[in-house]
Parts: structure tokens; C-alpha cells; sequence
């Protein structure tokens, strides 16, 4: 099917497969608009995935088409309905209750997007709260969304924040915003737990049926298309997190209704970005008992999708769930251990990467070494000892235990024929020179909050492209200050 090229709002092709489901997966509902609603700032990649120009964003129709004041032809702005285990406790009906569903938007190359408005206001899901969203947690998202995007892990992605004076009470009294949020989908772990737990089975299999014919559609109509499904979602998140852990994030609330049948990041809360590295890095100060750690993070996968599993089982054997399961940890290491050997520059896989991987680790986690801008470092350490100083090795304040696994790392390099200089423009590639650390969204956030956003959209643009080398934000790249260590992000956030 071919479509012309978008170029205006009003052309945009609305295509609402999940609105249209059966009653029972959410409620229609309309957005409460803020009255001085305004766009502070747009994502110019985002607006590409809907075909639109950059001009559209500069009308005072895309406010208030995004913002709810007045909706497009086509939009069936919906709140679903999920459930989820939070911290290992099964929550029987969580839903939407500050998100809502604008529609799904089909573009010229037939590739369909979630317009998901948060921050719109209650819906029948918001368990007494107001379905406001507070510009704090509205940029976080924004902002480490197109972070995750810039470094190549599957996430939601950030459209734009409409801004607002209204004030919106929590802790304090804070500034409300909106964020348009977008993604293939955003069914979740819960919403299939929700159905399964309710005992509504045929809705199981009507949800499941719907995600594979538009997102899985290899397998629509085939024989254990629900097993296979299964084994697919088990794959991607397996994926998903060794992404995070070979990156350093920790996500901080791994909930079931957090995690995206697709495979993506969801749901950006008390994230965190390791500044030094600590295996046992609690990014929230909510998670008192360190569930969500980030040296939990892979365990907590399996959890979850033995949840899912559980969902599923109307669908599935038990055997085929169990068997499927046990596909997860050789997957986590297999694509954990890959992504390893590319930052560390090893073209060669060997039995020895694990041990020199956590080897490595042991002596990062002893001296507390900073882990993004260790491994951006690495790649400029020399194959020969001695060959020069190393900047890598200064981070180690006792750097005897570095030398003995640099001596290591080293000989692997000559048994591999590596060049220098070739070695480092490959793990420059994948080495990532800027990640959002939690001192710099909140010196976005404190800018933003007195009216400044020059701050997000300059951030916006080095974190699109964190492997380059940007020359006027040489300071995002440095260790935190002193105000900045250690900030504390709870699940408010």
C-alpha cells in the first residue's frame, strides 16, 4: 500500500486498531487540556516518523491537536487497561491513569505510532490521583528516550513537551507539563496479566491475536503462533537488558506493567545512568530493599516474563512456557557478551572474554572508576605497555590490579593482530562519549523551570548522536560535581 508523503497535521492518517478492540481493554476518554498550554519543545527525528514538517510544530494546531484542546479527525483518544506485579506484588487494575491514548498514526512507509499524551489528565484508571504530569519528570523522559534512541537500544521515543503554568501538587507544588510520547505499541507485560488474572480468557487470545497481526505479522495465522509469539517477546527482552547493562542503566522501577510486549524501554521513572560504577547501583530511592538494583536487572527479566508466561498459559503448555523460559539466560549472555567484546574492541570470540569481562568489572566496582567514561578512555589505551601515558589507568587510585588485567587485555589484542588506531574508532562506535547522567537533566530541569529551555534542546541534540565528539558540551562528558553525586530520584520522578 502506498501513501503520498505527510506535509500537515490535518493529513496525518489515523489507523486506531486498539480503540476498535473489544469493551473491556480501556475506556474512551477525553484529554483535559491545560488552558495556557504552549510547545516548549519538539523532537525534529520524531516529527520524521509521522511524515510531518518542522513547520507543523510552529502552528498553534499542533498544541492543541497534541495537547487535547482540539482533536484531530481520526483521533479516539483511549485509556487502557493492564495490571502488573509492582515489586514483586501483584496490583490487580492499574490502567492509564495519567496516560491516554490520542490514536495510532499510520505514515507514508506503513509503519503505525502511538500518539500517547502524559500528563492529559484523569481517566477512569487514575485511582484518585489528578493525571497530571509535572515538568521534572516530563523532561527526564523526554530527554533519556532520544538518550536510549541515540544509543541504539529499543525505547519509546519523545514527540514534544507542551508546557504549562498550572501548578500540580506532590511532594511540593510543582510545574505541570505534558509529554506526546510515541511507540509501535504500548501493551505491556500487565495488560495481558489483566486479562488472564479477570479470568477472561477469550481477551487473552484476542490480545495476543492483535499484537502478533500488527506487530509479530510473520507468525498471524500460523500453527503455535502463541508459543512462537512467546519465545519472540523472551528474545527482545532478553536483549533489551543486556543493551542496559552493557550500558550502565538502570531503569529503577522494573514493574510488569513497565515492560513493553515489544521489547522497548517503558516507562521512564528513577532512571539512572551509573556515574562510578557500583554493581549493586540503586537508581531509586523508593526501592529500599534494592529489588530493581541495577546487578538485578537480568534476574528481574526472567521474573517477569515467567509472569507473562503465567498470562499466557490458556494460549500455551506449560512445557512450551517452561522450555521458552530457559531460552532467556543463554540469550541475556550470548547478546551481554557481544556487545562486551565490541566496546572492549575484540573482534574474536574466545572462552576467556567472560572471565576477562568480569574480572574487569571487579576492578572498576574496587575503585569506583566512572563506567561511561572508562570505556570512552579504553579505546585510547596503547597495545604496547609503556607506549605513552594513560589516561585509562589514572582513574584506578591503586592501579596495580588494572595493570595485571590491562597485561591481559593486551595480549589478547597482539593474538588478535589489533591495530590502535582502528581498535579506537570501533570503540568509539560503540563507547558512548555522553549518556544522561542525572546532574545533567537536572540542570535541564532547574533551566527549564525558570523558563529556559535552551538547555533540553541543546541536550536533545548531543544525546541523538552520543558517540561524537561535541566540542560545546565537553562538560556533559565530565565526572558529576560535587551538587550532583549521588542525586536522589524516587518513583515520583
Amino acid at each position: 500500500m502506498f501513501f503520498p508523503a505527510m506535509a500537515t497535521l490535518e493529513q496525518l492518517r489515523f489507523d486506531n486498531t486498539y480503540a476498535h478492540l473489544p469493551a473491556g481493554f480501556g475506556a474512551r476518554v477525553q484529554p483535559s487540556p491545560f488552558p495556557d498550554a504552549k510547545l516548549v519543545s519538539v523532537n525534529p527525528s520524531a516529527l520524521k516518523l509521522l511524515d510531518l514538517t518542522p513547520e507543523e510544530a510552529l502552528r498553534p494546531e499542533f498544541v492543541a491537536a497534541l495537547g487535547g484542546a482540539q482533536p484531530l479527525p481520526g483521533m479516539e483518544p483511549f485509556a487502557m487497561v493492564y495490571a502488573g506485579h509492582q515489586f514483586g506484588v501483584y496490583v490487580p487494575r492499574l490502567g492509564d491513569g495519567r496516560a491516554i491514548l490520542l490514536g495510532e498514526v499510520r505514515n507514508a512507509a506503513g509503519a503505525k505510532w502511538d500518539l500517547h499524551l502524559k500528563g492529559g489528565g484523569p481517566t477512569p484508571f487514575s485511582r484518585g490521583g489528578d493525571g497530571r504530569a509535572v515538568l521534572r519528570s516530563t523532561i527526564r523522559e523526554y530527554l533519556c528516550g532520544e538518550a536510549m534512541h541515540g544509543l541504539g537500544i529499543p525505547t519509546t521515543r519523545g514527540l514534544g513537551i507542551l508546557g504549562s503554568h498550572a501548578p500540580v501538587y506532590r511532594e511540593a507544588v510543582e510545574t505541570g507539563a505534558m509529554l506526546v510520547r510515541m511507540a509501535p505499541s504500548h501493551v505491556r507485560f500487565g495488560t495481558f496479566e489483566f486479562f488472564h488474572y479477570t479470568e477472561q480468557t477469550e481477551h487473552v487470545a484476542t490480545l495476543a491475536d492483535h499484537v502478533i497481526t500488527e506487530h509479530f505479522p510473520h507468525l498471524a495465522g500460523q500453527e503455535g503462533r502463541f508459543a512462537r509469539f512467546y519465545a519472540e517477546v523472551v528474545e527482545r527482552t532478553a536483549r533489551l537488558i543486556a543493551q542496559w547493562q552493557a550500558v550502565g542503566f538502570a531503569h529503577g522501577v522494573m514493574n510488569t506493567d513497565n515492560m513493553s510486549i515489544l521489547g522497548l524501554t517503558l516507562d521512564y521513572g528513577p532512571f539512572g545512568f551509573m556515574d562510578d560504577f557500583e554493581p549493586g547501583f540503586i537508581c531509586n530511592h523508593s526501592d529500599d530493599r534494592g529489588r530493581y538494583a541495577f546487578d538485578q536487572q537480568p534476574r528481574i527479566g526472567l521474573w517477569n516474563l515467567a509472569c507473562l508466561g503465567e498470562a499466557l498459559l490458556t494460549l500455551l503448555s506449560e512445557d512450551e512456557a517452561r522450555a521458552t523460559l530457559g531460552t532467556y539466560q543463554p540469550t541475556f549472555n550470548a547478546h551481554f557478551m557481544d556487545v562486551m567484546r565490541a566496546k572492549l574492541g575484540l573482534r574474536e570470540a574466545q572462552d576467556e572474554d567472560r572471565a576477562l569481562v568480569s574480572d574487569l568489572f571487579a576492578c572498576m566496582a574496587e575503585a569506583r572508576v566512572d563506567y561511561t567514561r572508562f570505556f570512552r578512555a579504553l579505546g585510547g589505551l596503547a597495545s604496547a605497555d609503556g607506549d605513552g601515558p594513560s589516561p585509562v589507568r589514572d582513574m584506578f587510585t591503586a592501579p596495580e590490579g588494572f595493570d595485571a588485567w590491562a597485561a591481559r587485555y593486551r595480549a589478547r589484542l597482539a593474538a588478535e593482530g589489533s591495530v590502535d588506531a582502528e581498535r579506537r574508532a570501533r570503540m568509539d562506535r560503540v563507547n558512548p562519549k555522553y549518556v544522561l547522567r542525572n546532574w545533567v537533566a537536572q540542570e535541564a530541569i532547574s533551566r527549564a523551570e525558570a523558563g529556559d529551555f535552551s538547555v533540553v534542546d541543546r541536550l536533545l541534540g548531543v544525546l541523538a548522536d552520543p558517540f561524537a565528539e561535541h566540542p560545546d558540551a565537553e562538560a556533559y562528558a565530565a565526572a558529576p560535581p560535587v551538587w550532583g553525586r549521588h542525586l536522589a530520584v524516587s518513583c515520583s520522578s
